[in-house]
């Protein structure tokens, strides 16, 4: 706890209404969310098989990454059993769509969810604007205490770019669908390679659009999977998308760290000295980095760094980062100034990990309340 986090929890406790006025405060009408989709397998992996119908669950990733080191050093194969807990639909798409529809906004998901739309999808979303491009991605997710194992396939999101969207959906239906929106969020990529394309697309249809959205949320995911010269060739798109519309990027703390080595080079840095650098290079309007421990925002006038409340015992860390970038675009729709929007963002992914599920507008604006006694 120190006082920066103090001065954000207490902006953030100013600029959100109380609880029961939440819901009459916020413009809950339409945002829309591109371009991925996911079936997503939750898994657990067995440390010990007591009998046929009892285990030991394998709690930590350092744990696993252990076993494989000492197979490695052992020059021996290694096999794990693994356990499906659940299935449910994922993705950036997925999850943010999710989140908001909790709060009666009005998704429009355009992404990969089947030719047909697969069932998970339709039983989920088939009340939203659903809008499918291709065939979705699969991972297996594996849940540890300190942190996931994320195994996927990759989807049709692969080969999308903006000539791609123009014959998968049309430019004049993307336009259609994004006038008067609230939010445009855009995920990942780490899984769309091409995603630079569709923010240059976006930048000239910008000027089409009567009532285009205010802010485009930014996820890039887990960039380790892109090179460094990919990186840095796609970088200028967000700057330039930045020149019609505030663009805020957010990433993860490992992310940032990645985007930091392919922009100012590799060295040590701290976690805000990466953001700060990842901000120089991309020139949004906002970037972001949310951490287990801290999340930090930059933008043009300062930095601001707001500790986050851990959990020794999470429920679900699958998604949590998903969900931050939930809190993240409701405070930016409420027009909460950085530092305060971050602290939205904490309390909708803390409430996540703590309960794996879904906080009402109540839950939100409970958190916000309770979150300095949750250090």
């Amino acid at each position: 706890m120190d006082e920066e986090t103090r001065r954000a929890v207490a902006a953030a406790d100013e600029a959100l209404p109380p609880s029961d006025a939440l819901p009459d405060a916020i413009d809950t009408g339409r945002v829309v969310f591109g371009f991925d989709g996911y079936l997503d397998r939750v898994r657990e992996v067995v440390a010990d098989r007591i009998d046929p119908e009892s285990h030991e669950r394998l709690a930590t990733l350092e744990g696993f990454g252990d076993r494989i080191d000492r197979s490695v050093a052992a020059e021996s194969s290694l096999s794990f059993e693994w356990l499906q807990q659940g299935n449910r639909t994922g993705g950036h798409t997925s999850h943010l769509a999710r989140a908001f529809g909790a709060w009666s906004f009005d998704p429009v998901m355009i992404g990969m969810y089947g030719e047909p739309v697969h069932d998970p999808f339709e039983t989920e979303f088939g009340d939203y604007d659903l809008n499918s491009l291709g065939e979705p991605g699969v991972t297996d997710a594996v849940e540890f205490d300190d942190g996931k194992l994320m195994l996927t396939e990759i989807g049709d999101t692969m080969g999308l770019d903006w000539a791609e969207l123009d014959v998968a959906f049309g430019h004049e239906q993307l336009a259609e669908k994004l006038d008067s929106a609230s939010l445009l969020g855009t995920g990942y990529w780490s899984e769309t390679p091409d995603l630079p394309t569709i923010f240059d697309g976006l930048r000239d249809l910008w000027g089409d659009i009567d009532d285009p959205p205010e802010t485009v949320l930014v996820d890039p995911g887990d960039v380790r999977k892109l090179d460094a010269d990919r990186l840095r060739a796609g970088r200028e798109a967000i700057g330039r998308l930045n020149e019609v519309t505030d663009v805020v990027v957010s990433s993860n703390r490992a992310e940032t760290g990645v985007l930091a080595d392919a922009y100012a080079g590799e060295g040590e840095r701290s976690f805000t000295e990466d953001a700060e650098a990842v901000f120089e290079a991309l020139e949004p309007t906002w970037f972001v980095g949310h951490g287990v421990e801290r999340s930090v925002v930059v933008n043009a006038d300062d930095t601001k760094s707001v500790a986050v409340p851990a959990v020794s015992d999470p429920e679900l860390t699958t998604s949590s980062g998903d969900h931050f970038n939930a809190g993240l675009g409701l405070a930016l729709i409420a027009g909460l100034p950085p530092a305060a929007a971050v602290v939205v963002g904490n309390a909708v992914a803390g409430y996540f990990v703590r309960t794996a599920d879904q906080p009402s507008l109540a839950d939100v604006r409970a958190f916000v309340d309770d979150y300095l006694e949750k250090f």
